[in-house]
C-alpha cells in the first residue's frame, strides 16, 4: 500500500516557483530580444513602429490574464491549488513551443504574427490562473511564515530574469550579429520548453493545505469577488502597480540601452543580470524582515523612495550615457523593487478569505499586471518618442508610485481576515 509524502517546504517552495519562473523568463525573453522578433515577424517602414507592433503584441496578451485568472483562479477555489497548477504550466508550455517553432513573416507572411499572437494569448491566459493559486498554497501550508515564503514568488521572477539575461549576454557575446539576428535569438525559447516537464514532475507532488481543504467554498468564486469583493480587487491592483512597473521596464532594459543610450548589447543585458541577482537575493530577506515589522510600514517607504528617485535616477543615467550609469540606475531600482517586491504576496493573501484567496489574487494579480506591466514597453516607447525626454520613464514611475502609495493608505482601512498560526517547525 502506498502512502502520500507530504512535501518540505522547500520543495513547496521550488515546485509551485518554477511555472512563476517559466512564465518570467518567457517574459524576459520577448523583451530582450524584441527587435529581432520585430523584425522577424512584424516588419515596418521603421523601428520605431516595429518596436511598438512588437510591444503591442507582447500587451495584448496581457488582456487574457484576467480571463486566465477567473478561470483557473475559480477552478483552484473550487477544486484545488494543486490541479490549477498542473493545468496552467502546461498550457505555457503550449505557447512557448509555437513562438520557438513558427516560420517568420517572409515564409508565410501573416499567419506568423497571428501565430506569434496566439502563443502571448496562450501564455497570458496560462499566467493569469498562476501567481493566485501558487501563492495561496503556498501562505496555507506554512501561515507562520507567510512573508517570507510568499516572497520567493517573486524572487524566482528574478532567477528568471538573471537566466534570460544571462542568455541574452551569451549570445550576444558568442555568436556573430547576423546569426543572432537570424535564428540564435530562438535557442532561450526552445530551453524555456526544458523548464514546463521539470514544473509538472515536481507539481505532481504538491497537496493542497488544511486551511484550504477544511474551509468553506464558495459555488462561485467569481461571482463572490465581483459582488461583494469589489474594493479588495482594487486595492490589490493599487499595491502591486508600482512593482510590476518597474519590473517590467527592467525588461526594457537592454532595447534602452541600445536605441537610447547607444551602448552595446551587452551593456544592456549584463545591467539586467545585475536586477536579477538583486532581485533574486533580497527579494527572501525583505519577505523575511516584513513578517517582524509589517508588510505596509516595509512597502509605504519603499514606495516614497520610488516617488523621489526615479526621474533624478534617469536624468543622471542619460545625461552620463555611460554603462556605469546604467548598472547603478538599474542596482538602485531592483534593489528598492526586491525590499517592495518581497512583502507584496503575502498582504495580498491576507487581504482575501480562504475561500476566494486564488480568485481575489488572480483578477487583481492580473489586471494590475494588465494596465502597470504587460503595456509597460509600448508606453515608454511612446513616452520617449513623444517628449524626447531620455528620462522619460522615471515620470511613469513616479506616477505608478502615486498610485501604490493610495492603496497602502487604503490597506489600514480593510478588515483583513487573519490567517490562522501554527507553532514553528
Amino acid at each position: 500500500m502506498s502512502t502520500k509524502r507530504t512535501p518540505s517546504l522547500m520543495q513547496l517552495v521550488v515546485a509551485t516557483s518554477v511555472g512563476n519562473a517559466l512564465e518570467w523568463f518567457d517574459i524576459a525573453i520577448y523583451g530582450f530580444f524584441a527587435v529581432f522578433i520585430g523584425k522577424h515577424f512584424f516588419p515596418a517602414a521603421n523601428e520605431t513602429a516595429s518596436l511598438l507592433l512588437t510591444f503591442g503584441a507582447f500587451g495584448a496578451s496581457y488582456l487574457v490574464r484576467p480571463l486566465g485568472g477567473m478561470v483557473l483562479g475559480a477552478y483552484a477555489d473550487k477544486r484545488g491549488r494543486k490541479a490549477a497548477l498542473m493545468l496552467s504550466v502546461s498550457l505555457m508550455m503550449l505557447g512557448t513551443a509555437i513562438i520557438a517553432l513558427v516560420p517568420d513573416y517572409a515564409s508565410i507572411g501573416v499567419a506568423a504574427p497571428l501565430l506569434v499572437l496566439a502563443a502571448r494569448l496562450v501564455q497570458g491566459f496560462s499566467a493569469g490562473g498562476e501567481f493566485g493559486a501558487s501563492t495561496a498554497l503556498l501562505i496555507e501550508h506554512a501561515p507562520h511564515r507567510r512573508g517570507f515564503i510568499a516572497s520567493w514568488q517573486f524572487a524566482t521572477q528574478g532567477l528568471a530574469t538573471l537566466l534570460a539575461a544571462s542568455f541574452g549576454f551569451g549570445l550576444a557575446k558568442t555568436m556573430a550579429p547576423a546569426d543572432l539576428a537570424a535564428w540564435g535569438w530562438r535557442l532561450p525559447f526552445f530551453f524555456g520548453l526544458l523548464i514546463g516537464p521539470v514544473g509538472l514532475y515536481l507539481r505532481r507532488f504538491l497537496q493542497d493545505a488544511e486551511d484550504f481543504t477544511q474551509a468553506e467554498h464558495s459555488t462561485s468564486p467569481v461571482r463572490a469577488v465581483l459582488a461583494q469583493q469589489k474594493r479588495l480587487v482594487l486595492t490589490a491592483i493599487g499595491l502591486l502597480t508600482v512593482s510590476t512597473a518597474v519590473n517590467y521596464l527592467l525588461q526594457y532594459v537592454p532595447t534602452f540601452a541600445i536605441r537610447e543610450l547607444h551602448l552595446p548589447a551587452t551593456t544592456g543585458f549584463a545591467a539586467t543580470m545585475l536586477g536579477g541577482v538583486i532581485l533574486t537575493v533580497v527579494t527572501p530577506f525583505a519577505g523575511h524582515v516584513s513578517d517582524r515589522i509589517g508588510r505596509r510600514r516595509q512597502m509605504t517607504w519603499i514606495a516614497l523612495l520610488f516617488a523621489v528617485s526615479a526621474y533624478p535616477g534617469f536624468v543622471w543615467a542619460t545625461s552620463s550615457g555611460s554603462a556605469f550609469a546604467l548598472y547603478v540606475l538599474i542596482a538602485w531600482l531592483a534593489l528598492l523593487k526586491s525590499i517592495y517586491f518581497g512583502a507584496l504576496p503575502a498582504l495580498m493573501a491576507e487581504i482575501f478569505p480562504a475561500a476566494t484567496r486564488a480568485t481575489g489574487m488572480a483578477i487583481g494579480y492580473n489586471v494590475g499586471v494588465t494596465v502597470f506591466g504587460g503595456f509597460t514597453p509600448a508606453i515608454v516607447t511612446w513616452l520617449l518618442g513623444a517628449t524626447g525626454d531620455k528620462s522619460a520613464p522615471g515620470y511613469y514611475l513616479i506616477l505608478t508610485a502615486i498610485i501604490s502609495l493610495g492603496a497602502l493608505a487604503w490597506v489600514s482601512r480593510v478588515p483583513m481576515e487573519p490567517l490562522p498560526r501554527r507553532a514553528a517547525a
